[in-house]
């Protein structure tokens, strides 16, 4: 028995809908899926049809590709912002899937008992050198080729900006971890990294204003986080902050995993670790 996950499966790319599909049955296993599953529904319900079959428990937070309103996605009614990331939460709710507006699961298997937190916490830009102002930051980025396509795609409606909905997201978020026991362990599961220090993308040194907020850096401490889950940068690793694992687990585009291992090979585990 173990919990496991996964995350930036960008199942818009055929060989990585057939690895998912190749996954062995899980029965006794939870899995964690920390976003990024695709840009259009009908990716976002194979996914949750095939992994419902494979493992005993799934929960799912949303990645910026999942929230995406493209003109050719294909989704009828095309929906954008809080109405989509509803829509998402419904379509995870309809297979059984845990959402971050559903109540928090404890594991009593090995390496437990463990809260599973699944957050949807977006970003404000704040992840930026301290002379850049939030006007600037995106020509800032620019100027190293670093824009990140939430620009066109990511509509924050009805907030008046992505930095609007991440404060929201945050507080609301915030209030509900703080209602825990304080004895309680938590896995804090986020498709964006918690802490700035975590992120490291030679490939693209001045994306980062995309990749989190700095309201969370303590959170791992404040809310008793044996583990922190979060995907986005592609950048595999496993990394220790006030002897907290941090657990980036991102799968990625095909060029950035070996289809010849199968995805199993690339699901983390997170307990007992």
């Amino acid at each position: 028995m173990k919990i496991r996950a996964i995350s930036d499966l960008h199942l818009a790319n055929t060989v990585n809908r057939e690895g998912l599909q190749s996954l062995p049955v899980c029965k006794n296993d939870w899995l964690i899926v920390a976003g990024d599953i695709g840009e259009r529904f009908d990716y976002v319900r194979f996914a949750f049809d095939v992994l419902t079959e494979k493992f005993a428990k799934v929960f799912w937070v949303p990645g910026n590709h999942d929230l995406w309103a493209m003109a050719d996605a294909g989704d009828a009614p095309r929906l954008a912002g809080q109405q989509r990331y509803e829509a998402l939460v419904q379509c995870a709710r309809d297979h059984g899937i845990v959402t971050p507006e559903d109540p928090y699961e404890t594991w009593d298997g090995p390496g437990g008992p463990c809260t599973v937190a699944p957050l949807f916490l977006l970003y404000d830009y704040s992840f930026r050198p301290d002379h850049v102002e939030r006007e600037q930051v995106v020509k800032w980025a620019r100027e190293e080729r670093a824009v990140c396509a939430d620009e066109l795609y990511l509509n924050p409606v009805p907030w008046e900006s992505r930095d609007a909905w991440c404060a929201q997201r945050c507080a609301l978020t915030e209030e509900r971890l703080a209602a825990l026991p304080d004895d309680v362990k938590t896995i804090l599961v986020n498709h964006y990294p918690l802490r700035r220090d975590l992120i490291r993308i030679p490939r693209a040194p001045r994306f980062a204003p995309w990749c989190g907020t700095t309201r969370t850096e303590d959170w791992h401490i404040r809310f008793n986080a044996k583990v922190v889950i979060s995907g986005h940068l592609h950048t595999r690793r496993t990394d220790w902050r006030d002897g907290t694992r941090f657990e980036e687990v991102s799968l990625g585009y095909p060029h950035q995993w070996d289809a010849s291992r199968g995805i199993v090979s690339y699901l983390r585990d997170i307990l007992p670790g």
